[in-house]
């Protein structure tokens, strides 16, 4: 690709990328939490406990997120239209091939890993595709877009409880890898826009007709010079890690990940094992996901708001906050009702995670370095949610109490959220010395290395407990 493309058009075709983002949304981030209504009849074709089925979803949101460098360099190479189109075959044959396992490993393998780098392919490319398309209206694009995870949530969901019951859990995932072919279509309409460069050589022809040859000529040699000499872009570019907005976002965020998604992954097995009706136990997830419909597009319109976007990061803080306490306050909900509760605030909360994060991002990078800063940041993420799900997973095992993993996914959204407001206060803002800077990035690295200590010498404690 040579050249820098035309401005955002805000609008037109735009709309129709945007509902492609849309559809590619709803399947990267829902499909990984609808799976787990399935876990129950894995576990017992396949005799593994909670931990071994949290993986499943654990491994697609790591390859969703640990492939971005991935496709970075791809979408920077080829363009995004046609990786995508091999992200949907990806996706849609990881599926398919799933349904013929026969042990654990073959679906952490075929739905894990394949599936997941097929949605890996094809979520970064939609994103730089609606950045590309809208910048005044970006906000209110990238929360409608994020709005397809509540939505698909709320259809997969239940529609998974239903193809379990009718065909079993083979003939679910085989129905499932038909649908994810819907993301080759989402990628089929992803048109790039056309580059300044092509405009100006077009331009330039066209005055070397005109000009007397003299001129001309000269015109000639600058577009020859032109032709030697084309732009190249890095596959991926490591100097975004330069910026410190991008340092504190990939710190809190991969905090976020750690808890972000442990409660809905387990909370369909949590239902069932309280004695909620299965398809009332599906159920909850689409209660998460009706309020996050509109929780998502409401945050985007917010957040555009000219007194809301300079102050985006606290923003999204408070969403953080929100969601890691609404977190801690359920976790002693053990009937239906209490959990309907408990989801609506988490549909609400979540929803503004979700509308917020990538507008965050984009507004500390910007547009030329939202690809590789993304790529870069889904590939620390993936450690994060390697290590909090199956870990979650691991204690719902040993102890059978489910109130802890609340205790502990919330937390983790509190500390991420106190830790993005007061370091971008701090280093963000314009009025500290670049001395106390530093003393006070110091001191909070230190907090930050006593916080994880005290995690890990926790998670130590309860492991060899379990062992005793």
């Amino acid at each position: 690709m040579f050249g820098s493309t035309v401005g955002a058009p805000d609008g037109g075709w735009g709309w129709i990328v945007l509902l492609g983002c849309f559809v590619i949304t709803g399947f990267s981030y829902a499909f990984p939490k609808a799976i787990s209504v399935y876990f129950k009849e894995l576990m017992k074709e396949f005799d593994c406990g909670y931990s071994d089925t949290a993986w499943i979803s654990s491994i697609i949101l790591a390859m969703l997120y640990g492939s971005g460098p991935i496709s970075s360099i791809m979408v920077n190479k080829f363009g995004c239209r046609p990786v995508m189109l091999v992200g949907g075959f990806l996706a849609s044959g990881g599926m398919i091939i799933a349904s013929f396992s026969t042990n654990i490993i073959q679906v952490y393998l075929t739905a894990g890993v394949i599936t997941g780098l097929g949605l890996a392919l094809n979520f970064q490319p939609s994103l730089i595709m609606l950045g590309s398309y809208f910048d005044k209206r970006r906000p209110l694009a990238n929360g409608l877009a994020a709005a397809g995870s509540p939505v698909f949530l709320s259809a997969l969901s239940p529609l998974g409880q239903l193809l379990l019951n009718h065909y079993g859990w083979k003939g679910g995932f085989l129905i499932t890898g038909g649908l994810l072919l819907n993301c080759c279509a989402c990628g089929a309409i992803m048109r790039p826009l056309k580059c300044k460069e092509r405009k100006a050589i077009a331009c330039s022809q066209e005055l070397k007709e005109m000009l007397p040859p003299e001129a001309g000529q000269e015109n000639i040699v600058r577009e020859n010079n032109n032709d030697k000499k084309p732009s190249k872009n890095k596959l991926l570019d490591f100097s975004v890690l330069t910026d410190l907005g991008l340092i504190i976002y990939i710190i809190a965020k991969f905090i976020v990940v750690l808890g972000l998604f442990v409660p809905t992954i387990l909370l369909v097995n949590y239902a069932k094992d309280q004695g909620v009706p299965d398809q009332d136990a599906a159920f909850l997830l689409s209660i998460i996901g009706f309020i996050d419909i509109f929780a998502r597009p409401t945050c985007g319109i917010v957040a555009g708001l000219k007194w809301i976007r300079p102050k985006m990061s606290y923003f999204f803080s408070l969403a953080l906050l929100f969601n890691g306490l609404t977190d801690v306050c359920s976790a002693t909900n053990t009937d239906y009702k209490g959990l309907v509760i408990f989801c609506v605030f988490f549909g609400l909360s979540y929803g503004m995670v979700g509308a917020l994060q990538f507008e965050v991002l984009m507004g500390i990078v910007g547009k030329s370095g939202f690809s590789s800063a993304l790529g870069l940041v889904l590939l620390i993420e993936a450690v994060a949610v390697l290590i909090g799900p199956p870990s979650a997973g691991y204690l719902v095992d040993k102890y059978k109490n489910y109130e802890l993993i609340f205790y502990m996914a919330g937390g983790e959204l509190i500390t991420a959220g106190i830790f993005l407001a007061l370091a971008s206060f701090i280093f963000i803002t314009e009025i500290w010395d670049i001395y106390v800077q530093l003393l006070i990035f110091c001191l909070l690295m230190r907090i930050m290395n006593i916080s994880v200590l005290y995690c890990v010498s926790f998670w130590i404690f309860l492991l060899s407990n379990s062992c005793i």
